[in-house]
């Protein structure tokens, strides 16, 4: 480590060793997080002579450091589950499926059906901006071209549209069951 390293650890290995703490709320965490980020800082030694604020930039490297270690546990622990050293149970069994059961889609599908009956009691404008952004996915831009009206109109109809399709459901004592179990 040259002398222009040294002086800046000296300098800031406090305010990095705090920041780090306030970030992990763990000093384990906080000690591995500091040592990523110096070891990102001697890497980058010839990045230290062009920089103008130092301070700024160890904040954004510790901060990055932080977010990618964050990112990188949270896509670990999506896929693992906590398990004991040695696993009775097929590792692909612990990656969770994302399908959907037969029961979930066969609600779904009713309550689709029924949405879209009771779609068809709406006003003809506030059925084409819900079909625009519930069905085909348009955003508010797309939708008030296709409608040649303002992007705030789109909203306000978008608002009314779900607004009046919920009374038409609510007002559907068998739906209304469904829709909302007491």
């Amino acid at each position: 480590m040259t002398n222009c390293l040294s002086a800046i650890y000296e300098e800031f290995n406090r305010y990095i060793y705090h920041l780090c703490l306030k970030l992990t709320r763990n000093t384990a965490e906080a000690e591995d997080l500091m040592q990523e980020v110096w070891v990102k800082v001697v890497r980058n030694e010839e990045q230290v002579k062009q920089v103008d604020h130092v301070k700024a930039w160890l904040t954004t490297i510790t901060m990055n450091t932080f977010r990618d270690r964050y990112r990188k546990n949270v896509r670990r622990s999506k896929y693992m589950m906590s398990q004991p050293e040695t696993l009775d149970v097929p590792i692909l069994d612990l990656v969770p499926n994302n399908d959907i059961s037969t029961e979930e889609q066969i609600e779904k599908d009713a309550v689709t059906k029924i949405v879209q009956e009771k779609m068809l009691q709406l006003d003809g404008i506030y059925q084409k901006t819900l079909w625009y952004f519930y069905v085909d996915q348009y955003s508010l831009a797309e939708i008030s071209t296709l409608m040649k009206v303002s992007i705030g109109t789109v909203k306000s109809r978008l608002f009314r549209a779900k607004a009046r399709l919920k009374e038409i459901l609510l007002s559907d004592d068998n739906i209304a069951e469904v829709v909302l179990p007491a």
